[in-house]
């Protein structure tokens, strides 16, 4: 970065980034763009089958977080009201009063989120685009940052409910979480103290930095090529025939900000068409649905992100 003020925060974005490498072994690319979701005041989907280091994931960027942070469990029974809070009448007080759910923190970890019925998981819509909850016609706003981890099944799973476009839109990216390589899951059978380290780690940014940091990623700078690159990729998804959902504005604005956040984890004030190109699967590919005729022997986000990439590969990359 040009700017020496801002050295610092450039410092406690690698210090994240090194304490989720510390305990999530061989996925640095999944790392990195958790950390990303965090500078560009997003909120982050991963997905994966049980045991790979979902929940471990997000656990681990909360506790790297000095903030407030509640984790919630999703079942099939929960309502609304488990996770936002409710209005309760007071005897003493003569009216209700609200009682702030578990949304009402820093780092909310939304564990298998796709658990829950729709009506639950609609209840995450608001806070996640508008930072606020409205309960009883009362709006109250959240502490800043505000950040949601999510993490789901693959919805071919049993007793799982497909999260609606409306929700998958609020998420800036969705990362998956797959088996780990031969190497590194020899290392995960070694470290038998892992689950020790994990409760062991320490916070190496305040919610204050992380704050800061989210200031200096919007000063990153962005040609005007950048953004007739980046909608040259959403205006084909829109047009192709391969999707019946192609990618919204919210996501044209989603990997802008992405990409700003990755110039500043790699220190620059500046974003390159490398940035857009890297990021655009993770930021996009949640966002299109695959039309029918489409549809082939591969999973449905398997099937998005083939087609995803091939469109991505034909737009020209600005030189």
């Amino acid at each position: 970065m040009s700017q020496p003020a801002t050295q610092p925060s450039i410092s406690s974005a690698a210090k994240l980034e090194s304490a989720l490498r510390s305990i999530i072994r061989g996925k640095d690319d999944v790392v990195r763009l958790a950390v990303v979701a965090v500078l560009a005041r997003g909120h982050l989907l991963i997905e994966g089958v049980p045991g790979v280091g979902k929940t471990t994931l997000g656990h681990t960027l909360a506790r790297a977080i000095n903030c407030n942070f509640n984790r919630v469990q999703f079942t099939s029974d929960m309502l609304p009201s488990d996770v936002l809070g409710i209005s309760i009448y007071s005897s003493l007080e003569q009216k209700f009063e609200f009682r702030p759910g578990p949304v009402f923190t820093n780092v909310l970890l939304a564990d298998e989120i796709n658990r829950t019925t729709p009506k639950t998981q609609s209840a995450l819509l608001e806070s996640m685009s508008e930072n606020q909850v409205t309960v009883d016609g009362q709006s109250h706003q959240l502490p800043q940052p505000f950040i949601v981890i999510a993490t789901q099944n693959p919805v071919e799973h049993h007793g799982t409910y497909p999260l609606p476009e409306s929700q998958m839109d609020r998420f800036i990216m969705r990362v998956k979480m797959g088996y780990p390589e031969s190497a590194s899951e020899r290392e995960i059978l070694r470290a038998t103290a892992g689950a020790a380290r994990l409760e062991d780690l320490q916070s190496v940014v305040t919610g204050e930095e992380v704050l800061a940091m989210q200031a200096s990623v919007e000063k990153v700078r962005v040609d005007d090529s950048l953004l007739d690159y980046a909608l040259a990729i959403v205006k084909k998804t829109r047009e192709s025939d391969c999707f019946s959902l192609g990618v919204s504005p919210r996501g044209s604005l989603m990997l802008y900000r992405a990409a700003q956040a990755l110039a500043f984890l790699e220190g620059r004030d500046f974003a390159t068409p490398s940035d857009f190109k890297t990021l655009a699967l993770p930021v996009f590919a949640h966002r299109v649905v695959v039309d029918a005729r489409y549809s082939s022997t591969l999973k449905k986000t398997e099937q998005a992100d083939k087609l995803l990439a091939e469109i991505v590969e034909t737009v020209n990359v600005p030189v």
